[in-house]
């Protein structure tokens, strides 16, 4: 059976509603199983192993990932091949202007993943138009597979 991960770190709640809402969107699309789980609760050998992968996480201190979860997870990931034809990669902010997701598009990119498109970034908590563009995220993710 295939599987996707929804992956992420969030402080506040908002990075996890855009996860749940990107497992929504998947879910009719989706031939498989769907995994929401906080970037704690996985392996990097699960999240690479996954069919299709979403990560996501908030801007944090200077437009930076998470530093104590999210940040070690991501380096652990580095030098290795995912499974998943794409991945999709989401979170909020709430200032600067989402240079966090830019860089971090550019680093995935960079470290051999197929990034699908420019990343999700909402400005702080999504909005139900956020999450309408979090569950197309989802459909295009599981349509992509």
């Amino acid at each position: 059976m295939k599987k996707m991960m929804i992956v992420y770190w969030s402080g506040t709640g908002n990075t996890k509603l855009m996860a749940e809402a990107i497992g929504e969107g998947a879910a009719p699309v989706w031939p498989g199983e769907i995994q929401i789980a906080s970037v704690d609760q996985v392996s990097a050998t699960d999240v690479l192993a996954a069919d299709a992968l979403a990560l996501g996480c908030p801007a944090m201190g200077d437009e930076v990932l998470e530093e104590s979860e999210m940040e070690p997870f991501i380096e652990l990931l580095d030098g290795k091949k995912a499974a998943a034809a794409q991945v999709a990669l989401f979170g909020s902010y709430d200032w600067g202007d989402g240079q966090w997701m830019r860089d971090w598009v550019e680093r995935m990119t960079a470290m051999g993943f197929p990034v699908l498109g420019e990343g999700l970034a909402v400005h702080n908590a999504p909005v139900d138009q956020d999450l309408e563009k979090c569950r197309e995220l989802g459909k295009k993710l599981a349509s992509l597979q």
